[in-house]
């Protein structure tokens, strides 16, 4: 019986490819690879000729058995198109079936996109919560986001060019004013890491091209410290009207403990969004 090797490629810089990852790859019976043009384009560098399948996310399924009858006469590697296979890859399923079969399953470290960011990016990183690509639509996006809003850890995301704006805006409604960095292009020819406040990014990433895919890291609630968010306060201000308390009053008592101006909170019970 074969060995199931998930191997780490490149996110960007070839030099990253560890001399394993490439032997792996040579000895190899068969690679699994999420897109087989784009790493057919990494194994020509290298001068592997291993026989390649794909494997992705709308025949994940259908190429199970294939896969682990592969497996059953020698090892596969499993490569996801950049980083670490089986983090925000269909590779979870195979994963899954192998260890269901008996068979060995074993990493091959390397390249991670969001472990590389969360390390420059100059928050905790004793304890964070990785999150992967934030949902498209704005409403669950807002859901998600709100959903660990709570929380004291360093929360790290995915984003693409397309939505990097309204993810910004989402992130900032929805968790206050804090510390971010946003890594673009990571190990590329156009590699930036900015760091700031969500405000910040906002601002800066509003006047840049779309280009790029983006890892952001974004620092978790520190109790007492941050502002709440936009939508506790509109929370707390529901609460309070329905109460049958004043306008003025409800300003006046959420300033002293949300961390929102008098003026700010009156603006939105008047002018509410």
């Amino acid at each position: 019986m074969g060995t199931l090797y998930l191997v780490a490629t490149p996110i960007g810089n070839l030099e990253d490819m560890s001399p394993r990852a490439v032997r792996i790859l040579r000895e190899a019976a068969l690679i699994a690879a999420e897109d087989t043009r784009h790493t057919g384009v990494l194994l020509k560098h290298f001068g592997i000729q291993t026989p390649l399948t794909s494997y992705f996310e709308h025949n994940k399924l259908q190429k199970l058995d294939f896969i682990l009858s592969k497996l059953a006469e020698g090892d596969v590697a499993l490569v996801s198109d950049a980083g670490t296979p089986a983090v925000n890859d269909p590779g979870y399923e195979l994963v899954k079936a192998a260890l269901a079969a008996g068979l060995d399953v074993r990493p091959v470290p390397g390249p991670s996109a969001p472990i590389a960011a969360l390390t420059v990016s100059g928050l905790p990183t004793d304890s964070f919560l990785y999150l992967g690509y934030l949902p498209h639509k704005a409403t669950e996006r807002r859901k998600a986001v709100g959903q660990v809003s709570n929380l004291p850890y360093t929360l790290v995301f995915l984003e693409s060019p397309y939505r990097i704006l309204e993810s910004l805006a989402d992130l900032l409604a929805e968790l206050g004013d804090r510390p971010v960095c946003v890594a673009r292009e990571m190990t590329k020819m156009f590699e930036e890491y900015w760091r700031g406040t969500l405000s910040g990014a906002l601002d800066y990433f509003g006047r840049q091209p779309a280009r790029g895919e983006f890892t952001l890291a974004v620092a978790g609630r520190q109790p007492g410290v941050e502002r709440w968010t936009e939508s506790e306060l509109e929370a707390a201000i529901l609460s309070a009207t329905e109460a049958g308390q004043k306008s003025r009053e409800i300003a006046a008592a959420l300033a002293e403990k949300s961390g929102w101006s008098k003026r700010e909170i009156y603006q939105k019970i008047v002018k509410p969004s």
